[in-house]
């Protein structure tokens, strides 16, 4: 019996150092990830405050003629889609566009 209780004890002796040692990576881990993950969006923050806005969109030709209209509209659209160009910034303009 005192052989079967020692075995018993040093598996849970064992089990238990296992899961410590494991929770201990787990955790290491885990602040290493959070640490690159905060790098990362400092760096994210950076280039984008360190990006210049983009120029507006050339001023229409003396002509009004639609297909140029179109043409700038679409390029806009484009401008926006790609995240260049804000909701405001689309809005302000395609009213100055479209007169």
């Amino acid at each position: 019996m005192p052989g079967l209780l020692r075995g018993v004890a040093r598996t849970a002796v064992v089990a238990g150092t296992a899961t410590a040692v494991s929770n201990r990576v787990s955790r290491r881990q885990a602040g290493r990830w959070s640490q690159q993950e905060y790098e990362q969006q400092q760096a994210y923050q950076q280039q984008a405050a360190a990006a210049p806005p983009p120029p507006p969109p050339a001023a229409p030709p003396a002509g009004d003629d639609m297909s140029s209209k179109l043409d700038q509209l679409q390029k806009l659209g484009e401008l926006k889609a790609q995240g260049l160009l804000t909701e405001e910034e689309f809005a302000q303009q395609k009213s100055r566009l479209l007169g």
